[in-house]
Formats: C-alpha cells, structure tokens, sequence
C-alpha cells in the first residue's frame, strides 16, 4: 500500500464519511483510516431481512451475554439483530472515574449504521445563547455560516421534513414527511389550542420518503418504513456513510479505506509547524505504519478524537497536539437524555395506523429561546409519539390457548403517547477525559479516562421537563400519567461532544472557524469533538455540514499551496 497521500481522514463514520466524499470529489488522494473491520454495503447486512422467529431468542440476547457486556446490552437499538454493529465491553476498555456509559461502533461506517437519524437544524438561538446568556464561550460561526452547507448536506443525504416556519427548529431542503398518526395529529392541535408557543412537527429524518435523481445515482431507494434500519437498510433508505459517502467517494478513483488501522498518534513535525502523517496500529498484526499526508481530518468520534490527540506528544507539544492552553480533552458535554413521560389516551380506538414509521415526530424547544427567562440555562427537544399497544388485556377467565385467546389477542390494545427529553447541556471544564497514566489497551495506547457527570442545572431541566411534559399530556386528555428521571449515567445518548471546541481565540479553545486547530493548521476536527457548546438538536446533521464545510475549505487551502 502507498504510505504518501493528500489527505487523510480519521474514521469512517458519519462525519469521517463526508470527509471521503468532499475531499475525493476534489481530487485529492484520500485515505481513510477505519479502526474496525470492512463493512461493505448489502452483503455485510447479515440480519436485515431476518424474521423474529428467525433469531435463537426471539432477538433477545442470552443472560450470559448480558453479563459479560453491562454496558452495550443498555444502549438504545442493541439486540440479536443489531450486535455485530456494537463493540463488546470487553474489546475496548476505558477508567470510568465517574459513571459513563460510552458506546462504540468499530466498522468499516462507524455509528452512521446505527444512528437515530434525526436531522434537525440548529437555531440561531443555540449558536449565540451560550455567550449571550454567559454559561459558555462564543461560537467562531453562526448559523448564516452554516446555513448553505446545511443544504449541501440535505440534498446529498435525503432528509424528511415539513416547512414549519419555526424559529426553534429552522426549515430545511425536505423530502416529504411521514404522517402523523390520529393520535399525533391531534396532540398538534391541542398545542397549537392550548399551548400558543409550542409546536409539534413532522419528524426530521435521514429517511427517502421520494428518492430524487442524486439519491437514485447514489443507488439508494425509498424507505419501506420497515423501521429496521440498524440493522443495515439493503434498501438505502435511510442514510449511512456505507451506502452513500464512501461509495461515493470510492467512484472518483482518488479513496482508498484501510480498516484494521487503529490510529496511535497523529506526527507533528518540529521543521514545518505542521502535522506530517499518522502512525498507526494493525489491528491484526500489531505491526507500526505512519502514514504520511498534507492534511489530516480527525473524525474518530468525540472521545476517540481526544485520546488520538492527547496521545499525539512531542517535544513542542508535551501535553497532546495543540494543547498550549491545557483545555483539551475539557469541557466535554452530552445530551441530557435521562428523563421521560408517557399516558394512555382515549377515545380513538376505532382507529389505527398503516406501516411502521420510522421517524417519530418533535415538538421544538421552547425554553430559553432568544432569551434567559428560566432559572437553568439551555433548552430541550422533545422526541413524542402515539402508538397502540400490541394486544388488549386478556380478559379474567379466557383460555390461554385455541381460537379465542388468538383472536383476543387480535385486537389492538391501548393508544399511549409517549415523550422523552434531548436536553442541552452546559460546557463544564470540569467534565474532562485524559489518559490513564498506567493502563493500556491491547495495542499499547493508554486507556482514556472519563470524569463527566450530571450538575445542578441538568436536574432543574428534568425537573421543568417532567411537569411541563405531564401538563401536555394532560391537555392532551392523558389518563393514567407518569413522567421518570431514571438517573441514568452520562452517555447512553451517545451525543458525546466537546473536549477540542472551536473559538475565536487560541487562548480559550483549540479549534479556528474552518475547523483546524489553531496551532497545527494541517488537522482539521469536525466530528462531535469540535462542539463549543451542545445545543438542543440532535448533532449529527451539523457534524456533517462543518465537515463540508472544513473539507471545501481544506482542498481550497491545498491547491492555492497554502497547506
């Protein structure tokens, strides 16, 4: 294999798979560096057309499995049919100083085969609040920055939606949206009625609902609303860097993937001021290669990102790569994802739905917005949906066996609206990671330690969360309603981000505007490391549009002999 390259890029997930694509569009040569096994799309989708009673439990996983990996078998989407996208506890240790529950995808894809897929745009209120109302540093960009690649992205990825003009939750370049149920539609009423500031909307997802032409020459087809999609979607319909970006990119001749390649270290050399390549581990062999490229992009997944340059040592920089101000690998955030709500609702059982929808509809932030009127900071989406459970209670008395125990279970049951919180966080230098100094994993890199934890203003947004959530429910005409905080530890939501932020000064972040490290202008970081601060909205979208962004940015640099 050649070892000289354009550029390199870091993981192969969602942001690392937009990366590929923009960078090989632009003729540079580009390897990509996947730490896992080759997933290639359709033939490494081994249960995507398997039915329940094909699997040995039905799709549960045996006791003892659950045993042996306490952390995987919690996180959201994980079974039978889903396993082999998961990393077992066992392959990938970390320190857990305080409790967190950190969920890796090691393929050929990354976490992109197992996303929720929800594609909201950031408001301008996320961008600016931090700053404005003091609980963080300012953003470099604002959303008019962002704004053309948000498009760039949605056109590529093929993202449903509906025009809401909701000044919350921005409008988008949308496929059309999956339905609402009876149910949903008439919890959007009752908030429009009842409540003048709050707003459900059609879900916003990765899902072709009508293929155009640029999805059709990617070879992906309409969704099937089979809901199955982290199984792998054989169909293409909702998007994953394996079905989209990386073929895509592969197509110009300039991509070359090498999995097996857990990244060490990234070079910086001394002579340049730059970043000179990758030194790599194969995970196979154990062999060392270095890699070497003009730029670097570092898509590894939040935490991994940190530990790749907390680990990148040299003698200008002794404290990782870039880390004058001693701020990397701080400031982590997450999603507050620990609290929920739920409510049987009568008066429809007349009716029913059609399909498996595989998007479930929002009702935007209206915390917070534009200004600080609560007594936390941040706001919160709320992911709801209405759904009728699988069967009536068995009356007292039937027998559980012959015709009329089958047709009892036959009908459908109860219609229930569920709610669950995505809430924003705020960035605390204190909830860090770094590098054991002692412990190493299998290819001899030190174990990343994590100390990341819950504060005061999360509980007061669960708290604000549980009673607003229980008054919907009841306009909504909820019975029998209950809201929880089950207290879960920090990282189930898996919207790790934070640790390299972007700012407008060296002296309080690591990363510029366009994503490159302030110090090392070569290595650019987009994935959900470079977040200065959380937001309320899902991240992924925005990951992918910085990457964009930063990779047109790079591939401009390198050609004008800049980088």
């Amino acid at each position: 294999m050649e070892e000289q390259f354009d550029a390199i890029v870091i993981g192969s997930g969602i942001s690392g798979g937009w990366a590929a694509k923009e960078l090989c569009e632009k003729g540079l040569k580009t390897l990509v560096l996947e730490r896992g096994r080759n997933v290639t799309h359709l033939k490494d989708y081994p249960t995507a057309t398997m039915n329940p009673w094909d699997f040995e439990y039905r799709g549960r996983m045996p006791k003892s499995f659950i045993d042996e990996n306490p952390l995987i078998s919690k996180a959201a989407g994980f079974g039978a049919d889903t396993a082999h996208f998961f990393i077992e506890d066992k392959d990938h240790p970390y320190v857990q100083e305080k409790p967190f529950d950190w969920i890796r995808g090691y393929q050929v894809g990354g976490k992109s085969l197992t996303w929720g897929r929800a594609c909201q745009r950031w408001s301008d209120s996320e961008f600016k609040s931090p700053a404005k109302n003091g609980y963080g540093i300012e953003w470099p960009i604002g959303y008019e920055d962002v704004e053309p690649w948000y498009s760039h992205v949605e056109n590529f990825v093929g993202v449903c939606g509906n025009e809401d003009g909701i000044e919350a939750m921005p409008d988008g370049d949308f496929l059309p949206p999956f339905q609402l149920n009876c149910v949903e539609q008439h919890m959007q009423e009752t908030l429009r009625k009842e409540f003048g500031d709050r707003h459900l909307v059609q879900g916003r997802w990765a899902q072709i609902t009508e293929p155009r032409e640029i999805h059709l020459q990617q070879g992906r087809g309409k969704c099937q609303a089979r809901n199955l999609c982290m199984r792998g979607c054989p169909f293409g319909g909702y998007f994953s860097s394996n079905a989209s970006t990386l073929p895509w990119a592969e197509k110009t001749g300039n991509l070359t993937i090498r999995p097996h390649s857990v990244v060490h270290s990234i070079i910086y050399d001394e002579s340049t001021g730059k970043a000179s390549g990758v030194k790599v581990i194969d995970a196979l062999t154990k062999e060392e290669i270095v890699f070497a490229a003009k730029i670097i992009f570092l898509n590894a997944s939040a935490l991994n990102s940190n530990l790749i340059l907390l680990n990148s040592k040299s003698d200008r920089f002794p404290n990782g790569l870039g880390n004058d101000n001693g701020l990397l690998g701080k400031y982590i955030c997450f999603h507050i994802y620990r609290s929920g709500a739920n409510g049987k609702v009568p008066g429809f059982e007349s009716k029913y739905f059609k399909g498996r929808n595989p998007s479930e509809p929002i009702i935007a932030n209206f915390r917070n917005l534009n200004k600080q009127e609560m007594d936390f900071f941040g706001g919160y989406t709320i992911f709801t949906s209405s759904y009728r459970e699988r069967a009536s209670t068995v009356p007292e008395g039937t027998p559980t066996l012959g015709g009329d125990f089958k047709d009892n279970l036959s009908e459908p049951g109860d219609w229930r609206i569920n709610m669950y919180m995505q809430g924003e966080t705020v960035p605390q230098e204190t909830n860090q990671v770094y590098l054991s100094e002692n412990e190493k994993d299998q290819w001899g890199i030190p174990l990343l330690v994590t100390n990341v934890g819950y504060t005061e203003n999360d509980d007061k947004m669960v708290e604000d969360f549980r009673k607003e959530a229980e008054a919907m429910l009841q306009k909504f005409g909820c019975i029998d309603i209950e809201s929880w905080d089950n207290k879960q530890a920090p990282g189930l939501d898996i919207h790790e981000m934070g640790g390299v932020r972007m700012g407008k000064s060296p002296e309080n972040s690591l990363l510029n505007e366009f994503n490159q490290l302030h110090l090392c202008k070569n290595v650019f970081v987009t994935d959900g490391a470079c977040m200065t601060s959380t937001g309320n909205q899902s991240p992924s979208i925005l990951y992918m549009a910085l990457t964009a962004r930063a990779a047109n940015f790079a591939a401009a640099q390198v050609k004008e002999g800049k980088l």
